[in-house]
C-alpha cells in the first residue's frame, strides 16, 4: 500500500445564500410569499410596511412600490453634527414620529387573524357580536343535550358523535366501541345500537350512517311522494350499481316501472346529501389571487401586475440611519438584519419584474387565445419563452408554477399557456390545449339521448385533419373532467 496526493482543478456552480433566497422567493405561490414577507418584517426592525396604494402596475413602477430606492439608506453618510445644544422638547417632525411608531406599535400588536372592528363608543364593533358557525360535533352535542336522556345513554351517544369522521360518517365499527368509555357495566351490543340509531336520528339527515347506501336510506323520509319513496328505497338496496351507472332501462326493468318514473326517481335520489358532514365543514377554502391581469389597451393586450399581491415593504429609514450613525464592531447582528432587508427588497423586486417579463412573453405568443378563445391555443415550450426572455427554462419554470393569470375569458395558471406541438394531416402545428377545447364543444353541442363516444369524437377529429388517437380523446376528457359516455346518456 502506497499513499500518494493529487490535486484536482474543477469548476461547478455554487448557490450564494442570496441566490438561494431568490430562488425560493420565486418559486412561492401568492399566498405563501405574502406570508414569508409578513413574517420577515415581523422579525427585521429595519422592514415596515408602505402604505402606497395604486392601479395595476406594470416593470416601470415595481421598484417604486418596493421602495429599491429606500435600500440604501443606510450607505449614505450622517448629518454632521453643528453644535447646537439638544432642546428639551423635540420638534414637530419628531413628535409626529414618535406618535406614528405608537401607532404602528398597537397595529402590530392586534391579532390579524380575527376580524375584530373597534369604534369609538365601545370596546367592541359589529363583527365582534357574530356568532361563530359550530362545526359538525357542536352541533350534534347541542342537539343531544337538549333530549331528556340517561347520563348512561347521554355518555354513549356522545362516543358516537366523537367517533364520526368529517363525511358524517361512523367508519369505526361499534365492536370498537365496547368499554371505550370506562362504563360500569360495560355497555352492550345492544346499546351502542340504540345510541346510533338515537344519532342517526339528529339533524342533518344521514349522519352516523357506516355507508352510503345508509345514508342515502336516512335521507328518504324527506321524500314526500310515497311511490317515488318507495322505488327509491328499493333502488338504493338492492340496485346501487345501476344508479351510478345511469343504467334507466335496466332498472326500469328490475323495478317493473316506466323509464320515465325511474328517471325522475333517481333525478330525486341525486339531491341528496351523501356527505352531510360537509355543510359542517370548518376548514377555511383557499382562493386563487391572480398575480397578473390581463386587459387590452389601445387595441394591444397587456399584461400588468395586480397590485393585491405587491407586497408594500421598504427599508425603515430612521433607524436605517441611526444604526449608521451608531453602529459599532458589536452590532453584527443588526447590520445581519440590514443587509437581509436590502437582498429582501431587491428579490421582492426580482420576482415581479421576472413574472411580469414572463406573462408579457406568453401574451405576445398566445395573443389569439385572447382573441378567439381555448381553440385558437399554439403549441408553446418553456425553452421559447426563456429564448425571448433570456431566462433559463428551470427560472421559465419556477415562475409558471402557482403563478395565475387574470384574462377576460378566466383566470388560468401560467403553465395552461403551455402544451407539446401536435401536428396534423396537413402538417400544422397545434396545441393539447385546443384540442381540449374542440371536444369540449362537440360535447356540448351533442344530443342528450345520444352522446357521443370517445372513439366517436376521435373520428370526428380525424374529419377535421386532426390525428387523434381515442385514448388521448380518453384523457383529455378526463382532464376535462367529463364523464363517460353512458353516464351523460339521457334517457326518454
Amino acid at each position: 500500500m502506497q499513499s500518494t496526493l493529487r490535486f484536482d482543478h474543477r469548476q461547478q456552480q455554487t448557490l450564494s445564500p442570496r441566490l438561494q433566497h431568490a430562488v425560493r422567493l420565486l418559486q412561492m405561490s401568492s399566498l405563501d410569499f405574502a406570508h414569508e414577507l409578513h413574517e420577515l418584517v415581523a422579525r427585521n426592525p429595519f422592514l415596515e410596511p408602505s402604505t402606497n396604494d395604486g392601479e395595476e402596475l406594470d416593470v416601470a413602477t415595481v421598484s417604486q412600490l418596493t421602495g429599491l430606492e429606500a435600500a440604501q439608506v443606510g450607505e449614505h453618510e450622517p448629518p454632521a453634527d453643528d453644535g447646537a445644544p439638544e432642546s428639551s422638547t423635540p420638534p414637530a417632525d419628531e413628535r409626529e414620529f414618535d406618535a406614528g411608531v405608537d401607532s404602528e406599535r398597537d397595529s402590530w400588536m392586534a391579532d390579524g387573524s380575527t376580524p375584530t372592528r373597534r369604534n369609538d363608543d365601545s370596546g367592541f364593533g359589529a363583527l365582534d357580536m357574530v356568532s361563530a358557525r359550530p362545526g359538525l360535533r357542536a352541533h350534534l352535542h347541542g342537539q343531544l343535550n337538549l333530549l331528556p336522556l340517561p347520563l348512561r345513554d347521554l355518555a354513549l351517544a356522545k362516543a358516537i358523535v366523537e367517533s364520526l369522521d368529517e363525511d358524517g360518517y361512523l367508519r369505526q365499527p361499534l365492536t370498537d366501541l365496547l368499554g371505550a368509555d370506562e362504563l360500569d357495566p360495560p355497555p352492550s351490543e345492544g346499546e351502542l345500537q340504540i345510541a346510533l340509531r338515537r344519532v342517526q336520528s339528529l339533524e342533518p339527515a344521514g349522519v352516523g350512517a357506516r355507508n352510503v347506501a345508509e345514508c342515502l336510506l336516512l335521507q328518504l323520509p324527506s321524500i314526500e311522494d310515497a311511490q317515488v319513496r318507495a322505488s327509491a328505497r328499493r333502488i338504493v338496496e338492492s340496485h346501487l350499481a345501476l344508479l351510478a351507472a345511469k343504467d334507466v332501462p335496466r332498472l326500469a326493468q328490475l323495478l317493473d316501472e316506466t323509464p320515465a318514473h325511474v328517471e325522475a326517481v333517481c333525478e330525486r335520489i341525486r339531491h341528496l346529501d351523501p356527505r352531510p358532514g360537509w355543510r359542517f365543514d370548518t376548514a377555511q377554502t383557499p382562493y386563487v389571487t391572480p398575480d397578473i391581469v390581463v386587459k387590452k389597451v389601445r387595441g394591444q393586450w397587456t399584461a400588468m401586475l395586480n397590485p393585491t399581491v405587491v407586497p408594500r415593504v421598504r427599508i425603515n429609514h430612521v433607524y436605517a440611519e441611526l444604526f449608521q450613525r451608531h453602529r459599532s464592531g458589536h452590532d453584527g447582528e443588526l447590520a445581519a438584519h440590514l443587509q437581509e432587508a436590502r437582498w429582501t427588497l431587491r428579490n421582492v423586486e426580482q420576482r415581479f419584474v421576472t413574472i411580469l417579463s414572463v406573462a408579457q412573453a406568453i401574451i405576445r405568443r398566445q395573443r389569439h387565445f385572447f382573441e378567439l378563445g381555448t381553440m385558437a391555443m399554439k403549441p408553446l415550450g418553456l425553452k421559447e419563452i426563456a429564448a425571448e426572455t433570456g431566462m433559463h427554462e428551470s427560472t421559465v419554470s419556477r415562475v409558471t408554477n402557482n403563478k395565475y393569470m387574470a384574462t377576460p375569458l378566466g383566470v388560468f395558471e401560467l403553465k395552461y399557456f403551455f402544451s407539446r406541438a401536435m401536428t396534423s394531416t396537413s402538417g400544422t402545428a397545434y396545441s393539447g390545449t385546443a384540442i381540449r377545447g374542440l371536444i369540449k364543444e362537440l360535447i356540448g353541442e351533442e344530443r342528450p339521448h345520444a352522446p357521443l363516444s370517445d372513439a366517436q369524437i376521435a373520428r370526428l377529429l380525424a374529419q377535421q385533419g386532426l390525428a387523434v388517437a381515442r385514448r388521448t380523446v380518453t384523457k383529455y376528457r378526463q382532464a376535462l373532467q367529463i364523464e363517460a359516455v353512458e353516464r351523460r346518456r339521457v334517457h326518454a
